[in-house]
Formats: structure tokens, C-alpha cells, sequence
């Protein structure tokens, strides 16, 4: 039914807020499975699979292929990676669009010296941590969701420095409503039509004709 796609900087809060969401969804009590693919779920070494380009291309290409192997109307698949690179994260969308499924972006918005913080935090507990070069890299790669593109829409902003990552939170309960709720053709295509006027309006710096349904 969804393939949502969470991501942001190394040790941003991402997988507390992939299992937030799964939770929140299964408390839904929603008919399909929620499934969450990670690259822990691989037993794969952070630092190993981004230590050049080979190793990282391989990694996305594993977590691709999960995806694809997963992707129905049965499943709600939430993927808890960096997924930092905007090509990537349009691989993703067309599977989505492929399976004629739902599809939003979960994005951890957190100031990188926060990151820095939390990876620190986790070396000092033994936790699995990126080492200091790999995590510049990676932060300095890191490619910002924008809601323009159909690829990182709808977009779903959580600041968990801010406010913390619960199941309960107003982001977290925004998105599990958006991929359980149940469709309504014809007013989801007015809803459609409505934002593309808008956006469309705003560029050229006047309004459309209106656009009606039949």
C-alpha cells in the first residue's frame, strides 16, 4: 500500500523514527504488514559500506532490491537508510509508481554538529558509530529533500532535536494518517489540481483557468 522513505544526516534519529512510525501504524491497526528494511537487517558494517563508492552503490543496490522484492499492496515498507542522495530516492519513487502505491518522505531534519553529538555519544556507549572521516563525507554529500520535487513528496519534517521523535508527535501521527487513509478518487484529484494550480500560479506570476471535474 506505501513505501515511505526516511532520511537525513548520519545519526540524525532516523530509525527511532522508522520504528516511531511503524508503531504508530500497526496502533492504526491497519490491514497491511509494516515492514521496515535497514541495513541492519543485512548485518552490514556502517563504515565498510561507505568507505568508497563501490561498497556504497552496492549497498543502496541491496536495499533497492529488498524494496522491489517487498513492494505490494500488502505491505507498508518504510526504509530506514541515509537514502541521501536525490537520485536514489527517485529510484525508490518509481517503484513506488510502478506498484501503483503510496509513497512520502520522512526527513530528520538535524543541525550536523547535533549529528556529531549523538555519534560521539554512541562511540563512547560501544554502539555502532561511523568513523570521523566517513561521517564528514557523508554529511557534506548529504543532498536536503525538497518538496518540489515529485520524488520527496509529500515531505514529512521531524526536528528530533527539537522535539524529540515519539509516535504520539504531530509529524509522526501526520504520516501514518496520510498512508492509512482510505482514497477518495475524485477528491484526492481535486486536492491535486488544487496544488498544481497553485504552485503553477506562483511561477508565472498569475492565476490559471480553472479546472474542473467531471
Amino acid at each position: 500500500m506505501a513505501l515511505v522513505v526516511i532520511c537525513g544526516q548520519p545519526c540524525s534519529g532516523k530509525s527511532t523514527a522508522a520504528i516511531c512510525l511503524a508503531e504508530a501504524l500497526n496502533d492504526s491497526k491497519c490491514k497491511q504488514t509494516v515492514r521496515i528494511i535497514d541495513e541492519a537487517s543485512f548485518h552490514i558494517d556502517r563504515n565498510q559500506s561507505y568507505a568508497n563508492m563501490p561498497a556504497e552503490k552496492n549497498l543502496r543496490g541491496v536495499l533497492r532490491s529488498e524494496v522491489d522484492r517487498y513492494v505490494s499492496k500488502d505491505n507498508i515498507i518504510i526504509v530506514d537508510s541515509l537514502n541521501s542522495i536525490k537520485g536514489y530516492r527517485y529510484e525508490l519513487w518509481c517503484l513506488a509508481r510502478a506498484a501503483g502505491i503510496r509513497y512520502c518522505v520522512v526527513y530528520c531534519d538535524v543541525e550536523d554538529m547535533q549529528c556529531r553529538k549523538w555519534n560521539e555519544d554512541r562511540k563512547e556507549k560501544g554502539e555502532d558509530a561511523y568513523n570521523d572521516v566517513i561521517f564528514e563525507d557523508l554529511v557534506r554529500r548529504f543532498e536536503n529533500p525538497d518538496i518540489r520535487n515529485r520524488w520527496d513528496s509529500p515531505l514529512f519534517e521531524l526536528r528530533p532535536q527539537i522535539d524529540g521523535v515519539e509516535k504520539s508527535c504531530d509529524v509522526i501521527a501526520d504520516a501514518a494518517s496520510y498512508l492509512t487513509k482510505k482514497v477518495d478518487s475524485k477528491s484526492d484529484v481535486k486536492e491535486v489540481i488544487n496544488v498544481i494550480v497553485e504552485a503553477q500560479s506562483q511561477a508565472i506570476g498569475g492565476p490559471l483557468a480553472a479546472i474542473s471535474i467531471g
